[in-house]
């Protein structure tokens, strides 16, 4: 029955990984599903007032993967092409994240089969509150705390507060995090994933003997982590060579002005238009030659024929599941060292600033932007230093430690606790 229900490649991609971990760390056949299964599964169908009066229905999931360490934690995403086995690998991931970073959170993760982009602004805001509304008995700040993510931003976390808020009668920002900062949100939360990003490329180039000034840097999608991944790589002096999102891809050896791309992605909402030189195919451009390589778009980008093919230094996964596992082997067989950042290290500061979000909203206290961006760093550093330090002692990939460190974690909660009766 589950096998039937939680399906699809995304899903059987982080079944496969959590396989390697088990039997990395000898966890128990019996314990295996109990780890893997999520906790709660919903799958709603809602009715949305179109702005030419009719009514159209759309479908929307939310998984909580579970809950022995604190609530589930996790985005809610906007997508056409979504499915609950998508879904839920996202939350599973979203629990090695939170365990590894030491956040008291479970992995949760959210979305509507739409595209975001074909609504008008009050359709789009129709379809917020409404998802919400729906999802009102099953999440609450103790329960499940949502989250922008592909398709979503800061407004719709509004309108998704809003809403929670209107029914329980008082405002209740600490229900999703992302917010605007006018209504709970917190400064540093913006940029906080793409920084990580950088941040942590910075620690791998340095791991690599490799200066910053002498670096060069191609970025896969540019959106919110993507353009902010790219900003930060600039601004220690790495030359962005390369850069692509749905619309457009563009490679210049030269160099490349991140200035001007953010500015142009952030009037049109793409790269499309920027240039009509420097185009290249979106799939060639992650086969040139560069340092860091940060694939920041979607799930299952590098495949294990592109593995093959790969000439750059290091991989900074700003996307969850950008790698697939055929792809780590390929990696692993190479002897050229291509050191991989794994996305739930390397994409980790949004929900770590998600977390300040979620206390400074409990505690209606909130901190400056040098509070919240240092308080990132130092932790980053923390999860940075174990990987490395387990990958070495253990002789295993930095997924693989990443990873073990994180299950371990949730192992030891689910133990602690028990099985209720």
């Amino acid at each position: 029955m589950l096998n039937s229900l939680f399906t699809g490649p995304v899903f059987e991609m982080a079944r496969d990984q959590l396989l390697v971990i088990a039997n990395h760390l000898s966890i128990p056949e019996d314990e295996r599903d109990w780890l893997l299964y999520p906790k709660r599964a919903i799958v709603v169908t809602f009715p949305v007032r179109m702005e030419d009066n009719r009514t159209e229905l759309f479908i929307g999931y939310r998984v909580q993967h579970h809950l022995a360490l604190g609530p589930a934690k996790g985005g809610t995403r906007f997508a056409a092409n979504i499915d609950i086995g998508e879904i839920a690998a996202l939350a599973i991931w979203m629990s090695w994240k939170c365990a590894l970073a030491d956040l008291p959170f479970g992995g949760g993760k959210g979305g509507v089969a739409v595209d975001p982009r074909a609504l008008k602004p009050k359709e789009l805001e129709n379809l917020s509150r409404r998802y919400m509304q729906e999802m009102i008995p099953f999440v609450g700040p103790r329960t499940d705390v949502m989250a922008p993510d592909m398709g979503t931003n800061e407004q719709v976390m509004a309108w998704f507060m809003d809403t929670y808020s209107m029914y329980q009668g008082v405002t209740v920002p600490e229900i999703v995090t992302g917010k605007p900062v006018g209504t709970g949100g917190t400064l540093g939360r913006r940029e906080a994933t793409g920084h990580g990003v950088a941040f942590l490329a910075f620690r791998a180039l340095d791991a690599l003997d490799i200066a910053p000034a002498t670096a060069t840097a191609i970025v896969q999608g540019f959106g919110n982590v993507g353009s902010h991944a790219a900003m930060g790589l600039a601004a220690r002096g790495v030359k962005l060579i390369g850069v692509s999102d749905h619309s457009a891809a563009y490679y210049d050896p030269k160099g490349l002005d991140v200035k001007a791309l953010v500015a142009h992605a952030g009037r049109t909402g793409e790269l499309a238009g920027y240039s009509s030189q420097a185009t290249i195919a979106p799939r060639m451009l992650l086969e040139q030659p560069c340092d860091v390589l940060a694939p920041c778009a979607v799930e299952r980008v590098i495949d294990a024929d592109l593995a093959r093919r790969l000439r750059c230094r290091i991989i900074a996964e700003g996307a969850n599941g950008p790698t697939t596992p055929e792809a780590d082997r390929v990696l692993a067989d190479r002897n050229d060292g291509i050191f991989v950042i794994p996305d739930i290290l390397c994409n980790a500061g949004g929900v770590i600033v998600s977390y300040f979000e979620w206390v400074q909203d409990l505690q209606q206290y909130f901190w400056s932007r040098d509070e919240v961006m240092d308080r990132l760093e130092r932790a980053l550093d923390r999860s940075w230093a174990m990987v490395v330090a387990r990958a070495k002692r253990d002789g295993v990939s930095n997924r693989t430690a990443a990873m073990a460190i994180g299950v371990e974690r949730v192992v030891k909660a689910k133990q602690a606790r028990g099985l209720f009766p």
